[in-house]
């Protein structure tokens, strides 16, 4: 399975790069990449990773974690897998300080929230720690490399035809039929997700204005998966008309659905979906409560993010265009922050974004094809 998704990055690496601006005009396989030691790769063999979660017990994070772990033993690196059960921001910046206090080398983290823990980040960097980020960012002088699962515009667009294909397959036209919806997520302080909601909203106005958005201030769940339950049945009682939720979160998806289980409704009902593990949701689909859902290749992420990490932390030293050649997973361009938030500057050595190659989609007849 390694192979086959090593082999399948590779094939569709450069496809991503277009989704970015910002980079230079120079061909990729031009910009190795400079180093520490005169243009000259530092090997990575031997560097600690501290690799932090916003939560621990999540199967987005548990099988980003397995991704980091198996590619790590290859690369001679070692991955330390750190997080609270709760998603809260003080939690998260303890365990920041804990990773500074062991002496690792690097730290990849996916931020609570990218204000809350900017502090803690910047004393990481202070101590000489190289902090990466991945899934959800910190501020671009918080860090040096993010690990992206993709631009706004692609993401934004993604759960906007996730939802247009759920409607369709229970009859409604999303072209003409007055459609109810709403945004069940995690919470307002976490980048990437409310970047997301931002652009499928710019997507909804401009193409569906047929669509009500019932709580344009969206609904929230902080990450806890019972009280993305509980939240999920709110949503439901309040809006019994309903057509359309969209959980642009991991946790709040499979909470959405169990709590329309918990309601006797099914995808002929209402249409739900979102992102989230193949494995979190498959239940819910084989019960006929979701149409569709997608993700990315979080193992990939995780291992990705450990990586440039380590490689950073080795003395190695990028600029926007150069690229990060990743053994076993293939070549990645350094790219602008403005890929990510229009008008973020992004420094002249050590910042910026590297791109997954792709996303997937998720439905009854190949959701057995993953395992994660």
């Amino acid at each position: 399975m390694k192979k086959f998704l090593a082999t399948l990055l590779a094939m569709t690496m450069t496809l991503s790069l277009a989704a970015c601006g910002g980079g230079n005009d120079a061909p990729a396989e031009d910009n190795t990449g400079d180093s520490a030691e005169g243009g000259e790769v530092v090997s990575v063999e031997g560097k600690t990773v501290a690799f932090i979660p916003k939560l621990t017990g999540n199967a987005f994070f548990e099988v980003a974690n397995e991704g980091a772990q198996e590619y790590a033993a290859d690369w001679g690196i070692t991955v330390e897998y750190m997080g609270n059960a709760v998603a809260g921001v003080a939690e998260q910046v303890a365990v920041v300080n804990q990773a500074v206090a062991s002496g690792v080398d690097a730290i990849c983290i996916s931020t609570v929230d990218a204000a809350g823990v900017a502090d803690a980040l910047q004393a990481a960097m202070e101590a000489g720690i190289a902090v990466c980020t991945w899934d959800s960012d910190a501020n671009v002088e918080d860090r040096a490399l993010m690990v992206s699962q993709g631009t706004p515009e692609v993401l934004g667009q993604m759960l906007v035809d996730l939802s247009v294909e759920g409607l369709k397959a229970r009859g409604v036209d999303p072209d003409n039929d007055a459609v109810n919806y709403a945004w069940h997520y995690s919470q307002a302080t976490v980048t990437d997700q409310n970047s997301w909601q931002v652009e499928g909203e710019k997507i909804i106005k401009e193409k569906y204005p047929n669509w009500v958005n019932v709580q344009p201030d969206n609904y929230y769940s902080e990450q806890d998966a019972e009280k993305s339950i509980t939240v999920g049945e709110a949503v439901l009682s309040a809006h019994p008309d309903i057509d359309l939720i969209i959980c642009n979160d991991s946790t709040a998806l499979p909470g959405q659905l169990q709590a329309a289980e918990n309601k006797g409704l099914t995808k002929d009902d209402v249409t739900i979906t979102g992102f989230a593990t193949p494995n979190a949701v498959k239940q819910y689909c084989t019960n006929g409560t979701i149409h569709n859902w997608g993700l990315w290749d979080c193992k990939i992420q995780g291992a990705m993010g450990c990586y440039v990490a380590a490689y950073l932390a080795a003395g190695n030293t990028v600029k926007v265009g150069d690229v990060i050649s990743i053994p076993g997973l293939g070549d990645c361009e350094v790219m602008a922050n403005d890929c990510l938030a229009a008008g973020v500057s992004t420094a002249d050595t050590n910042n910026g974004v590297v791109l997954l190659p792709e996303r997937a989609v998720f439905n009854a007849e190949n959701m057995d094809n993953y395992n994660f």
